[in-house]
């Protein structure tokens, strides 16, 4: 099966001359549909760059990006911008304040013209349902929710634009643990049920364990590694993936052991 998103030896730099910075440098992977990859490393690692790439918030430098079996071209068609969705960190500053949260959904069904015009409300109350929350949560501003509620808000929004592919960019690191768990159990549903395909960028290798079914390790702009997410934590293949698993929080005498064998046996 044609994979739904790929890159081929794609980079990105930054400024000419002595002052250019390759952000990202020949990366190459796949999504298949229904898929969550993550991808992991450090802050400057690469990783939003890459996620601005594929949302064609700028093109690559060289490289090629496919979706669904054709290239994309860097400036997206409405059909590009409405199959591929941004799922940001901050939720609350993700919506528009002056907006009413049915307002802030709806815009992507008027853009893209998902509908009829009489229809919109009601597929607005529908994708609130579906994370979750009452259809009569249309009328509230952002500013009256949750952290939690607000982000549910950002995925309704992205599922109302029929997307098929959720770019998520740390999208619980500004939520409680409870709530944390509570929006990574409703993306899992979401993904099992509606066939969604996810790239989940984090830096957080505690949620990545929890979400992904792959995992592409980046550091300073390369992918320096990408395998099974099981295959990464048990027996990674590079130092630096080593380094990254060493530092997630241990819960658990099997991942105790798992850390020492892999940090050398030097204590936590």
């Amino acid at each position: 099966m044609t994979p739904l998103l790929s890159l081929r030896q794609v980079s990105k730099t930054f400024g000419t001359g002595p002052r250019a910075v390759d952000a990202v440098r020949n990366v190459s992977f796949d999504v298949t549909h229904g898929e969550c990859l993550a991808v992991v490393g450090e802050s400057g690692s690469g990783k939003t760059t890459l996620a601005n790439m594929i949302l064609g918030v700028f093109g690559q430098s060289s490289g090629e990006i496919w979706f669904d079996g054709k290239g994309l071209p860097t400036r997206r068609t409405l059909e590009h911008r409405s199959a591929i969705q941004l799922v940001q960190q901050n939720p609350l500053s993700s919506l528009n304040p002056k907006r009413s949260v049915g307002a802030s959904i709806r815009l992507g069904l008027d853009v893209f013209g998902i509908g009829t015009r009489s229809d919109r409300w009601r597929l607005v109350e529908d994708a609130l349902e579906e994370v979750g929350l009452p259809g009569d949560f249309r009328r509230r501003s952002p500013a009256a929710l949750s952290g939690g509620q607000c982000q549910r808000v950002a995925i309704a929004r992205a599922l109302a634009c029929q997307s098929r592919l959720v770019i998520l960019d740390e999208p619980t690191s500004a939520l409680d643990v409870l709530v944390q768990a509570r929006v990574l159990r409703l993306l899992e549903d979401l993904r099992r049920d509606k066939g969604l395909s996810y790239v989940f960028i984090t830096h957080d290798l505690s949620v990545v364990r929890n979400v992904a079914d792959r995992v592409a390790v980046f550091r300073e702009g390369e992918l320096v590694e990408c395998a099974e997410t099981r295959a990464i934590f048990e027996d990674p293949k590079v130092d630096y993936t080593r380094q990254l698993i060493g530092a997630v929080p241990v819960i658990s005498d099997d991942e105790l052991k798992l850390r020492e064998s892999l940090s050398g046996g030097l204590p936590a």
